[in-house]
């Protein structure tokens, strides 16, 4: 069995704006990450209705990692990736349909998170291509709680 831990949490107040770096956030059901553009109904997609929700999305470091490796001159920092929560150890991708926790939090997999030209237009080229089926998981929030950087992610 395999065992990740939570490396980064980003959250930002509004569609387009940076992210911005929390050491803890609070995960509501049906909702998301307090303070985040989602949460708040202000973010690019909020307006679109999206059946698994926005509550919160993750990513493996691993993948941001690989995008460095494979696609030279095309940096992106965890954060850049507009995910929420930045893992590593955890095969994020094999969760969809899943549930799993995060630290106290009880998510389920949703669906997988695939990079679009949103995201590349606040970023830089190459963005998008680079992150195809490793752009991160799209997670429906079960339980409420606190996320907080280093907790574990684990299978449920």
């Amino acid at each position: 069995m395999w065992q990740g831990s939570v490396v980064s949490i980003h959250v930002a107040p509004e569609a387009a704006a940076p992210m911005q770096s929390r050491v803890e956030a609070r995960a509501l059901p049906g909702r998301g990450l307090e303070g985040d553009r989602y949460f708040l109904g202000t973010g690019h997609y909020s307006g679109t209705p999206s059946p698994d929700g926005r509550e919160v999305t993750l990513i493996e470091t691993e993948a941001v990692e690989a995008l460095l490796a494979e696609t030279p001159g095309v940096k992106l920092a965890a954060a850049e990736s507009r995910r929420n929560i930045a893992t590593t150890g955890a095969p994020l991708n094999h969760l969809v349909g899943r549930e799993f926790w995060v630290g106290e939090v009880r998510l389920r997999g949703s669906r997988l998170c695939e990079p679009c030209k949103h995201l590349e237009g606040l970023t830089r080229p190459g963005v998008m291509g680079g992150l195809v089926h490793r752009g991160g998981l799209r997670a429906q929030i079960l339980t409420e709680g606190v996320i907080r950087v280093g907790d574990v992610v684990r299978p449920a």
